[in-house]
């Protein structure tokens, strides 16, 4: 056998055990985790499977978020997580925006005696719809509130129409982190097609973000590698993305190129190694092709 067969048979071989490595390790990690943010005596991060939610210890009870229990029993163990920390009530639950996969399952919460928050649309959505597992706010946001408990001041903004009409970006002044969900990826493209994704709305919702001050981001769902938290470097990054993704758009559409051929030829390598580049890039064209080329 010469050298290249065996050097060839041994990048297989090396190749082999990392994709082992690598599954061995997604089969390891717990169906869920509570993780206390690096730097504060009282945020964690609640993680059920691919899903994230924020939660707030104080002296006068706990503020939590997003149920993320959509066809997962995910509140029974946030509750549960919780109770391992404080024995306080739980005072709030707020509702990042309207979509499902982030909000239902909040009934234990509401058992508990929880009050619950989310922007004016997201309530006046979920009325309308009546999903069975989403349970309705019992107070809304127009452009703000601030929220204080037990010392602790939370910020709940309204930045527009971005990820949904109904997206609260929540800020604690003190520790300097927000809360964000699906609208700023950890090193990731926008999830499929962007659907209920308001452009170019979404690029001005991120420059407002990026102008408050703050420096840690949790995120909706962990990122590549399992990252949890991010920075003001993820908004930017994220920002120049779809600024780049819609240039190359447009550029397509003023050339009379098609959807087709503009899925298949659009490239854009500086985010090839980022999750979602393979599978979505093309969903992720088609939505900026509405928009340059139909206005929707």
């Amino acid at each position: 056998m010469n050298r290249i067969a065996i050097s060839g048979m041994a990048a297989g071989v090396f190749a082999a055990m990392l994709t082992a490595a690598a599954i061995a390790q997604t089969a390891q990690r717990p169906l869920f985790a509570t993780t206390k943010v690096e730097g504060t005596d009282s945020v964690y991060i609640f993680r059920y499977e691919n899903h994230q939610s924020m939660f707030v210890v104080t002296k006068a009870g706990v503020i939590a978020t997003d149920p993320i229990s959509l066809r997962r029993p995910a509140a029974k163990a946030y509750i549960e997580e919780i109770r391992k920390i404080t024995q306080a009530p739980i005072k709030y639950v707020i509702y990042s925006h309207a979509h499902y996969d982030h909000i239902a399952g909040g009934q234990p919460f509401k058992d508990a005696g929880a009050t619950f928050i989310a922007h004016r649309n997201a309530k006046a959505r979920i009325v309308e719809l009546k999903p069975a597992d989403v349970v309705v706010p019992d107070q809304v946001v127009d452009r703000q509130k601030t929220i204080t408990l037990g010392g602790t001041t939370l910020q709940l903004i309204y930045v527009g129409k971005n990820h949904s009409d109904s997206m609260l970006v929540m800020r604690l002044p003190k520790e300097k982190i927000v809360f964000v969900v699906d609208l700023i990826p950890l090193t990731g493209i926008q999830f499929r097609e962007m659907a209920d994704t308001y452009v170019p709305d979404i690029e001005q919702s991120l420059k407002k973000i990026i102008a408050m001050d703050w420096d840690k981001l949790i995120a909706g769902h962990p990122g590549l590698g399992g990252r949890q938290t991010g920075t003001k470097d993820d908004a930017r990054n994220q920002l120049a993305y779809l600024q780049d993704l819609s240039a190359a758009v447009k550029k397509a559409v003023s050339e009379g190129k098609s959807y087709a051929d503009a899925e298949k030829e659009i490239k854009l390598p500086k985010y090839e190694k980022w999750g979602g580049y393979e599978a979505f890039l093309p969903m992720n064209i088609e939505r900026y092709y509405d928009f340059h080329n139909r206005g929707i």
